[in-house]
């Protein structure tokens, strides 16, 4: 069996897992308890915390920890917005931004009356001009991607950080693809709010966070006096920690994982350099995402035969009840009537995959599409 659908999750590091367990087996306290238990809980999750902000060069009453990267989007997309409406009702985003972006601010706009600007890529590309052009006296909100999760395009994030700097819109980057795979520093960067995911990592899912340099957020979850009175509920304690391990253990190794990462990339695309193929966005890219579409070849079909062969790729796209939905990534960069939207998929990388791996994929491939 290889998996290559990284993007979608990741497995756990062993490191991860022993955390997990061993907190689970050990520090099963509540971290509001005022008992030597809950005191213990309490010290594990201050320090995981720390970690988190240690890795993003921040103090760690910026770290509000979620369930996911989804939530931690819908916290810092609602939760603004709404708490800060009588600044503006205008925001800008992309496109190809993830759905947990994209149906908050649909919501924004159909109950809240905000007006968002779905900004499209040009050339296949974004400039930080195109965000600056797009900035209103009224805009109180600019949320871009890092890398997309579907073809990998890298973002100009610190160009655009930058034309925001004498603006009042806040810049928000959901970072679930990237944060693990190289240091991102968002105070650097001119980011106000960061989205991560710990499965994104290596570490277990239903766990990530949200870095944020305000405050001033609506609550979504009301309840308890958790998170700084920010975010109610009993902490994921285990789970919290073994992301924090992910992350530091990530984070330490990222140069070589990167190395790694590139070469299983270039690899397969000199094992496939006979095949007629298509890269999707292949300019600006991080090499944990390759994108490629194979012309006249549905990418539905090739992936169940892929799979019936022990191998897991994605299209990149949305997927229900069995039935692949046209990509609107791809739709912004080629329209709804381009063929890429059927024919191509996705190969995501993490650590663990091997060289075997990839020349297994590639011969299977080559198998395949010429049958």
């Amino acid at each position: 069996m290889i998996y290559l659908d990284n993007a979608a999750t990741t497995p756990m590091s062993d490191a991860a897992l022993q955390t997990l367990l061993s907190v689970s087996q050990t520090t099963y306290g509540n971290p509001s308890s005022l008992h030597s238990h809950g005191r213990k809980a309490s010290q594990v999750l201050r320090q995981a915390r720390q970690t988190v902000a240690t890795a993003l060069l921040t103090s760690p009453n910026r770290i509000i920890l979620t369930s996911g990267g989804t939530e931690a989007n819908n916290l810092a997309l609602i939760g603004y917005a709404l708490a800060n409406q009588d600044k503006g009702k205008h925001i800008v985003t992309t496109a190809i931004e993830h759905h947990s972006v994209l149906h908050p601010l649909e919501m924004l706009e159909r109950e809240h009356g905000f007006e968002v600007t779905y900004l499209k890529p040009v050339s296949s590309r974004y400039t930080a001009q195109q965000f600056r052009d797009a900035l209103r006296p009224d805009t109180i909100l600019v949320s871009a991607m890092y890398a997309n999760n579907e073809t990998g395009y890298l973002l100009p994030i610190a160009d655009i950080g930058q034309a925001l700097s004498q603006h009042q819109a806040v810049f928000h980057v959901d970072a679930v693809q990237t944060v693990g795979k190289f240091p991102i520093h968002p105070e650097e960067l001119g980011i106000d709010l960061l989205s991560a995911s710990g499965h994104k990592f290596h570490g277990p899912k239903g766990v990530g966070f949200l870095y944020t340099n305000t405050n001033r957020l609506h609550r979504l979850l009301l309840g308890g006096n958790q998170e700084d009175k920010r975010r109610a509920s009993t902490e994921n304690l285990a789970s919290i920690a073994a992301m924090a391990t992910a992350l530091e253990e990530s984070l330490a190794y990222w140069e070589s994982n990167l190395n790694h990462v590139q070469h299983l990339r270039q690899r397969l695309l000199e094992k496939l350099a006979s095949v007629d193929l298509f890269i999707n966005q292949e300019q600006d890219n991080l090499p944990y995402v390759l994108n490629i579409a194979f012309p006249g070849q549905l990418n539905e079909q090739l992936l169940m035969r892929l799979d019936l062969t022990g191998i897991s790729i994605s299209s990149g796209s949305a997927c229900t009840a069995g039935n692949i939905e046209p990509s609107h990534v791809l739709e912004a960069l080629y329209g709804t009537q381009s063929s890429l939207l059927k024919e191509s998929v996705r190969i995501s990388f993490s650590k663990y995959n091997t060289i075997d791996d990839i020349d297994t994929l590639a011969t299977t491939l080559i198998t395949l599409l010429g049958e």
